[in-house]
């Protein structure tokens, strides 16, 4: 993908994801109410992006650190949505 993308791009890319995980934590310290599946959406697409700067612009460190948080992620929204699947269907009955 080094290739394809240069490396301003990839910065750009980079600092999207970024702002997309900070976004995340501050929503988590500032709603009342945490919706975990958009918790987890937003970090899971601020870690990808940041992958992708990544692959222009490497750092072995950063690069295990996004595939933990992408892990983290997901596990999350999976919670979060058999969370909704059970509450639904409590409320069906």
């Amino acid at each position: 993908m080094s290739n394809y993308i240069s490396s301003f791009t990839a910065d750009i890319i980079g600092f999207v994801g970024m702002f997309c995980i900070v976004a995340a934590y501050a929503y988590s310290n500032l709603t009342k109410e945490m919706n975990l599946l958009l918790f987890n959406v937003i970090n899971l697409i601020g870690a990808i992006l940041l992958m992708v700067s990544l692959t222009v612009n490497f750092n072995l460190p950063s690069m295990v650190l996004e595939i933990i948080w992408m892990t983290i992620a997901v596990f999350g929204i999976a919670k979060a949505l058999v969370a909704r699947r059970k509450t639904a269907d409590i409320e069906t009955l």
